[in-house]
């Protein structure tokens, strides 16, 4: 029996389950396409630029877990859309995507017994799998909340499909 087992479990829920605040499929659900690149007045960012930065980082993240040759984007520019609004429907539609795949990537990281997650990941000497997991899990939790704060603003929360 893996003794990690109840962990693994723990950081499953922690990346994919509703608990303690909205998923990241309720933060972006119904979100208009005409307005996923407004900016609120009192915010400098929109649900579009948020949205993907959760995937830029997530990737980024995944990446670092699993390439011995991972190699850092530029930060911060390469961690964040230039512009406040997707380019099309079909940009938005991947970003989403990919958001739920590379989540799915990183469930199956954990769940894999075969990796000890108190190990290193192959591109550093000093942060775990462990380390890594929490900080996708915290960082995406976090622009979740922003991507919700900006939905209020923008008189678009709670999500509904009369929004569309």
């Amino acid at each position: 029996m893996d003794p990690n087992a109840a962990l693994r479990s723990h950081l499953t829920d922690l990346l994919t389950a509703r608990q303690a605040h909205c998923t990241f499929e309720d933060a972006v659900a119904h979100v208009p396409p005409e307005r996923r690149g407004e900016r609120p007045e009192e915010l400098p960012y929109s649900v579009w630029e948020l949205t993907d930065h959760i995937r830029v980082a997530q990737r980024d993240i995944l990446d670092y877990c699993r390439d011995p040759d991972y190699e850092a984007p530029d930060w911060p520019d390469d961690y964040w859309p230039g512009a406040p609004a997707p380019p099309d429907a079909a940009a938005w539609d991947d970003c989403v995507a990919q958001v739920q795949s590379d989540r799915a990537a990183l469930r199956d990281l954990v769940t894999d017994e075969t990796i000890d997650l108190h190990d290193t990941v192959p591109s550093s000497d000093e942060h775990t799998y462990l380390r890594e997991v929490m900080l996708v899990a915290d960082h995406t939790a976090y622009h979740i909340g922003q991507v919700v704060t900006v939905r209020r603003q923008l008189e678009l929360w709670p999500p509904s499909a009369d929004h569309e």
